[in-house]
């Protein structure tokens, strides 16, 4: 140490200003993500919307750098989700077994910070295999709570209506969050003055909690502003997909196989995910933050939905006034083939190769490497929606996100949506089209994917 103190007092003159700095690696590529440079375009629509509808003018903005999925999440990807929270579900339930040696398997603990090893916290073991294979045994008491533990998460009861499917009404994801909106409410800021919050200042967060019968109640809580803690919020949702949304939605159509195997069966793992509500799409953003940082990998920018700027922004590929991803202002090649998976005709949805969603990356991706910006299933973004967004956002990284609660006004709870889907004509395959759903609304034409902000130069 004393060698290393003497070599740096070499290199920094005693009694200046010489900074603090450390070395920090340049951000490598994501997994299944590709990178979209800082840059400038257009945005808005270049052409008439296809209802005459009154559009806002196109302005140019500017966007800073981001990585983005190249493909929409896909089913496979979203199971991986669902599989994480069943497991960590019968994990806590094994936990719970009379026998403590057996139980302790499944939970470990670790000193609270500031270390208090009398009251430890308790956190799931990850590295105990769950038996999904126990068997019951009315002379093993142990076998015996490990079968209960493991059938639990599967229909029983008056529920069962078949054997061995997945008890999606359970799979329930919990999560805190900071509302960073309401911290940077005027008036919500740290005094250094005072060295204290202002006097009177409020916070309005959202408050969820779950009773022993599984029933989910969001409140929302207004209290005084006392510490940084109290911008915490916290979410309970249950993330299993819609899978209902393929008949609920088509009244007078039969829809029932896909409603069965579009999301259970392994055949559809490469198809975009379909039935989940942006406030699922928002869970999927924090439970993949968690599993990168419970991984040890270096420190990143959370995972979470594009805003509609940036989503447009991707889309057209770095070309600022393009129509469509591709580019050209038509819809098929010079062959005559579609571009996109899209309703191409009336009453004729096969023209373009396909019934309902296809696989993700079928068609040729953008000049940024994306596949799937138009067509296929629309895709969530993080903004709230509202007509005139291009007239009062910034015009570097626009962003209109409201933090919605549970007891605001429907009309507070429309999310934008982009890229058209499979089930629509082609005039919403436009880049700077733009719809809305209710953030509580699943579909069987939106699905997301997620976007990570850059770190350095």
């Amino acid at each position: 140490m004393a060698i290393v103190l003497a070599a740096s007092g070499c290199s920094k003159p005693n009694g200046y200003l010489v900074g603090v700095y450390s070395k920090a690696k340049p951000e490598t590529a994501p997994y299944g993500m590709v990178f979209v440079p800082r840059g400038s375009f257009n945005m808005g629509q270049n052409e008439q919307a296809a209802t005459w509808a009154m559009q806002p003018k196109p302005r140019t903005v500017s966007i800073d750098a981001f990585w983005i999925d190249q493909t929409e999440i896909t089913n496979g990807e979203y199971r991986q989700f669902v599989h994480w929270v069943r497991d960590s579900i019968v994990r806590g339930k094994l936990a719970q077994m009379d026998d403590e040696t057996e139980a302790g398997k499944y939970f470990k603990e670790v000193p609270r910070y500031p270390v208090d090893e009398t009251e430890p916290d308790t956190l799931l073991n990850w590295k105990t295999k769950v038996p999904w294979n126990a068997k019951y045994d009315e002379n093993d008491d142990v076998k015996t709570d490990k079968f209960n533990a493991v059938q639990q998460m599967y229909y029983y009861g008056a529920d069962k209506i078949d054997y061995g499917q997945l008890n999606g009404q359970i799979m329930v994801y919990r999560y805190v969050a900071v509302d960073y909106d309401e911290a940077a409410k005027q008036g919500n800021e740290f005094n250094p003055y005072t060295n204290s919050y202002n006097p009177g200042a409020m916070v309005r967060v959202d408050s969820a909690w779950q009773t022993s019968d599984g029933v989910i109640h969001d409140t929302v809580l207004v209290k005084p502003l006392k510490a940084r803690s109290d911008f915490i919020y916290t979410r309970i949702i249950n993330i299993y997909p819609d899978t209902m949304v393929w008949m609920r939605e088509f009244t007078y159509s039969f829809n029932e196989p896909m409603m069965h195997s579009y999301f259970a069966h392994p055949g559809f793992g490469e198809f975009p995910v379909v039935g989940v509500s942006w406030d699922q799409a928002v869970a999927f953003c924090h439970w993949r933050t968690e599993l990168y940082k419970n991984a040890g990998l270096p420190r990143v920018q959370e995972y979470r939905l594009p805003t509609e700027g940036e989503w447009e922004y991707a889309a057209r590929g770095g070309r600022h006034n393009a129509i469509y991803p591709w580019g050209g202002p038509y819809i098929r090649d010079y062959r005559g083939c579609f571009l996109a998976n899209f309703k191409p005709m009336r009453g004729n949805y096969t023209e373009d190769g396909y019934l309902y969603p296809c696989k993700v990356a079928t068609y040729n991706p953008n000049d940024y490497g994306l596949f799937d910006m138009a067509g296929n299933v629309a895709e969530w973004t993080r903004d709230t929606y509202d007509q005139e967004m291009n007239s009062f956002t910034k015009d570097f990284n626009p962003a209109y996100s409201y933090h919605s609660k549970s007891n605001d006004r429907a009309i507070m709870k429309r999310k934008v949506i982009k890229g058209g889907s499979w089930k629509d004509v082609g005039a919403f395959l436009q880049c700077g089209a733009r719809d809305y759903e209710y953030q509580t609304r699943r579909r069987a034409s939106i699905g997301f994917r997620c976007v990570r902000s850059y770190i350095g130069n």
